[in-house]
């Protein structure tokens, strides 16, 4: 047989269709309650299961109200709410590496009644899968046929592995602490480098703590560090390409309080699961072209698409908004405190070597109204537009994870809430390379046998070769031995002689 099947694998990142998914959680409060407060939300993914077709997926809605109960006490509840849901798609196949990711987008407090607190949260669900994809080409073993061959750039998937992480960071207070009234906690991806066998993955991670000072005060404190790991990832090499990933297990977060004569202290342990992800660059030979001297042939030549990852980014900004109350709303004589900050991307794009990202900001502002001496609170929706640089295509695809620190809400004029925060953004970014092999070749109808010894063909100037052999169907040997001394490419049209033995 003159053509064998040759096979070789190429990294193929498939995102599917995002969209939207409503939890209702239905948290019980241990009291009746009066009113809600504040409320966070966070999302998160437990188990991913890839199946031919089908992704099935269970996760979590971890929920924390700050409420009012009917006896006056301002108490945090903290719930977890189970969830599953899948993705649906030809191109998903058992086996596959599949990765989930899920958005708090939207919530709200749909209806209190006694001691439940049915919440309504809607969650964007992303997910796209990995796997090596496998590319025919041929190899050939005919001494009547010649060919070219040419090494290609591919990048094939090594892999991914994940892990559990706990940050333990602390906040020293001068005064005792009554009660922690809500701990959010968040972490973001800065930096992701290979090495020999696993891959560092670094970034910050931003929790802010609500508490009741032993004098009643509402008071509240950013604490800002960092995490750095590494992550054991087989086949790895200082060479490869990595991505990751960070979120925090928002209902494992542990805050302790530790107090003696001096004032205290607040230590937060922050669980963070990290995921990497590796791809490696490598060289394939193959046949680019192919003729016979005997026979025509019939060539197939097929296009494939391979993913390629680009290192990641940070984008930082800042988040300016402001509310003004509604007339039937009660004015804010004594802003108290502000709870669940959180951080929603509702797009992200490139131009003109930025990224732009738009998103929405929230957080509810607590206050107390002394002519009818009872506590409010309002939610603050801030619509924001960042932009930084970033050099890539256009074509390419995004992945925005986005967190705010240093969260400021100030009251003016009783009726004027104005926000101020900082964004930090952590930007991936991959890419479709296309291109193309001989995937088939067949010998057609033989040439007509040539009764004659000897031929004088044309080189046209500039011609290499391989051209010119091509054209008169002979190897490129027989020309540079019966022409000895002609150079290639040849300056000017050149006449090559050629001698065939003459069949009787």
């Amino acid at each position: 047989m003159a053509f064998e099947r040759e096979n070789f694998n190429v990294a193929k990142k498939s995102n599917l269709s995002k969209g939207d998914l409503t939890v209702e959680c239905n948290v019980s409060t241990g009291a009746n309650v009066s009113k809600v407060l504040s409320l966070a939300v966070e999302g998160f993914v437990n188990s991913v299961e890839a199946l031919n077709g089908v992704i099935n997926y269970s996760g979590a809605v971890d929920t924390k109200l700050v409420i009012m109960a009917e006896d006056g006490q301002i108490n945090t509840v903290c719930s977890s709410c189970p969830f599953s849901s899948r993705f649906e798609s030809e191109e998903i196949e058992s086996g596959q590496d599949a990765f989930v990711k899920v958005k708090v987008i939207d919530y709200n407090v749909e209806s209190i009644g006694g001691e439940m607190v049915k919440v309504a949260v809607v969650l964007e669900q992303n997910a796209f899968t990995l796997a090596n994809r496998e590319v025919g080409t041929i190899d050939c073993h005919d001494d009547d046929v010649c060919y070219k061959k040419d090494e290609i750039s591919i990048i094939k998937y090594v892999g991914s592995s994940k892990v559990e992480v706990t940050n333990e960071s602390e906040i020293n207070l001068r005064e005792n602490i009554k009660k922690i009234l809500l701990t959010e906690s968040h972490a973001i991806v800065k930096n992701v480098d290979a090495g020999a066998g696993f891959v560092a993955i670094s970034g910050d991670v931003v929790t802010r703590v609500l508490y009741l000072s032993e004098n009643d005060k509402f008071e509240s404190g950013y604490i800002n560090d960092t995490f750095k790991e590494e992550v054991e990832l087989a086949g790895i090499t200082r060479e490869s390409f990595v991505e990751g990933d960070a979120f925090v297990k928002s209902d494992s977060v542990v805050t302790e309080i530790i107090q003696d004569e001096k004032g205290g202290k607040i230590v937060v342990k922050v669980p963070i699961v990290l995921t990497v992800r590796g791809f490696e660059e490598g060289k394939v030979a193959v046949i680019n072209d192919i003729y016979s001297i005997k026979n025509d042939i019939n060539v197939t030549t097929s296009s494939f698409n391979m993913s390629s990852i680009s290192p990641m980014a940070v984008a930082e900004g800042k988040i300016e908004g402001s509310l003004t109350l509604d007339e039937e709303m009660p004015r804010v004589d004594k802003f108290l405190f502000s709870g669940g900050n959180s951080v929603a991307v509702t797009n992200s794009y490139l131009k003109d070597g930025e990224i732009v990202i738009e998103g929405i900001a929230k957080t509810t502002a607590i206050y107390l109204n002394d002519e009818e001496s009872t506590l409010h609170s309002v939610q603050l929706d801030v619509p924001f537009v960042i932009s930084d640089k970033f050099n890539a295509t256009e074509s390419g695809i995004l992945t925005v994870d986005a967190i705010v620190n240093d969260v400021d809400v100030v009251v003016k004029k009783g009726r004027e809430i104005y926000y101020d925060a900082k964004i930090k953004a952590s930007v991936g970014y991959s890419s479709e390379i296309v291109s193309s092999v001989i995937s088939e070749a067949e010998l057609m109808e033989e040439y007509p046998v040539k009764d004659y010894a000897m031929e004088v063909v044309f080189a046209p100037s500039g011609k290499e070769l391989w051209e010119v052999a091509k054209a008169a169907r002979v190897k490129e040997e027989q020309i540079v031995s019966q022409n000895p001394e002609v150079t290639f490419p040849v300056s000017n049209d050149t006449p090559l002689v050629l001698f065939y033995q003459r069949v009787q």
